[in-house]
């Protein structure tokens, strides 16, 4: 039997809601990638060219500390990895997240929320963050989905879903 984990970050709260339907459904494990200084509503602005997150996305080798790591990784076979799209990829706290650990051998379901974006950049900046040997897909964009649509997809994945 696979064990799976659902790791995500979510700046306000919409990722998390998703990441936590997903977990219900598959049964899995939950991590929550926090950064070590949280963002504040004006870090998120990403209207102003000084704000936090414009200049850590703008600064590509950029990674923000996370408060608390996950202590051991190596027991997973699956991860859903969940994240708001920033800039047309993945924010570089999930970067920092993929490039702490071993993921050789595993597979990374990409979920995200956005208000109109797709993955952009995201699988490829996932791709070149992990081992070759672990196996990354795209998996949904969840900004819009509702729960049971949500336990549904996970179950099309191949998990036993709770509806």
């Amino acid at each position: 039997m696979s064990k799976v984990l659902v790791a995500y970050f979510s700046a306000s709260g919409v990722t998390a809601e998703k990441a936590k339907h997903i977990a219900k459904a598959a049964g899995a494990d939950m991590y929550e990638i926090k950064p070590a200084d949280p963002y504040t509503e004006e870090d998120l602005d990403w209207h102003n060219k000084e704000s936090r997150t414009t200049v850590e996305m703008k600064d590509k080798e950029f990674r923000p500390e996370i408060a608390e790591k996950l202590s051991d990784i190596s027991g997973y076979d699956t991860i859903f990895l969940g994240y708001p799209i920033w800039w047309y990829t993945c924010p570089s706290i999930v970067r920092t997240f993929l490039e702490n650990y071993d993921f050789s051998g595993m597979t990374l379901i990409l979920l995200a929320t956005s208000d109109g974006a797709k993955f952009g950049k995201s699988l490829q900046d996932v791709k070149a963050s992990v081992a070759e040997s672990a196996i990354v897909r795209e998996g949904k964009i969840m900004t819009n989905m509702q729960p049971l649509v949500i336990a549904r997809w996970v179950q099309e994945q191949g998990f036993s879903a709770e509806i």
